[in-house]
C-alpha cells in the first residue's frame, strides 16, 4: 500500500511539473508574439514612410531596413503568464525568439531535490509580409501607385488618402514558428 501510495505522489509531482512547463510555453509563445507584432508595426510604419516610393516596397516587405527594438514588448506578456523573460533576442528583422522562466517553482513532492525547480521554454515568432504589389505600373485612377495584393485583397494605395491604407495585419501576418 505504501508503494502505491509513493507513485501516487510521484505522480503528482510529474504533473505539477508537466502543468508548469505548459505555463512556460505559454508565456513564451505570448511574449515572442508580442514582440513579432510590435516589429510588424514598426515594419508597417516603415512602409509609410516609403510609401510614394514603390521601387522600396520589396526591402520593408523583406525586413531589408533598419529596425528598432521589440524585445520591450515581450517583458509585460511574461509577467502576466507568471515568468520571466531570461534571454530575447530581436536582431533579425524578420524573427524574435524569446525564453523565459516560471515564476512558480513544482513545489513540496515526494521527489527529493525537484521542490525549486522552475520550467524553462522558449518561442521564435516570425513576420512575415503577404503582399506583393503590381510592378505593371501604376494603380487605378484613384491611386497614382501600383496596386498592393495581400491576401487576395487588392489595395490601391493612395498617400492623399490614408484612411484607406492597409494597416499592419494587413501588410504581414506574425506566428510562431518551429524551434
Amino acid at each position: 500500500m505504501a508503494g502505491l501510495l509513493f507513485l501516487a505522489f510521484a505522480y503528482l509531482a510529474v504533473g505539477q511539473a508537466a502543468v508548469n512547463r505548459s505555463g512556460a510555453q505559454t508565456a513564451a509563445d505570448a511574449a515572442a508574439l508580442a514582440a513579432a507584432q510590435s516589429r510588424r508595426d514598426e515594419l508597417t510604419g516603415k512602409w509609410l514612410e516609403i510609401l510614394k516610393d514603390p521601387a522600396k516596397w520589396q526591402d520593408v516587405f523583406h525586413g531589408n531596413v533598419e529596425v528598432g527594438p521589440a524585445c520591450y514588448r515581450a517583458y509585460p506578456l511574461a509577467k502576466e503568464n507568471d515568468a520571466v523573460v531570461e534571454d530575447c533576442d530581436d536582431t533579425q528583422p524578420m524573427k524574435v525568439t524569446v525564453e523565459v522562466r516560471t515564476n512558480k517553482r513544482v513545489g513540496k513532492s515526494v521527489v527529493p531535490g525537484v521542490e525549486d525547480i522552475q520550467s524553462t521554454s522558449s518561442a521564435i515568432a516570425v513576420v512575415e509580409p503577404i503582399c506583393s504589389s503590381d510592378d505593371s505600373g501604376e494603380g487605378g485612377e484613384d491611386s497614382p501607385l501600383p496596386a498592393l495584393r495581400c491576401n487576395g485583397t487588392v489595395w490601391e494605395p493612395n498617400p492623399d488618402d490614408p484612411e484607406d491604407l492597409p494597416g499592419p495585419e494587413d501588410l504581414f501576418d506574425v506566428h510562431l514558428a518551429a524551434d
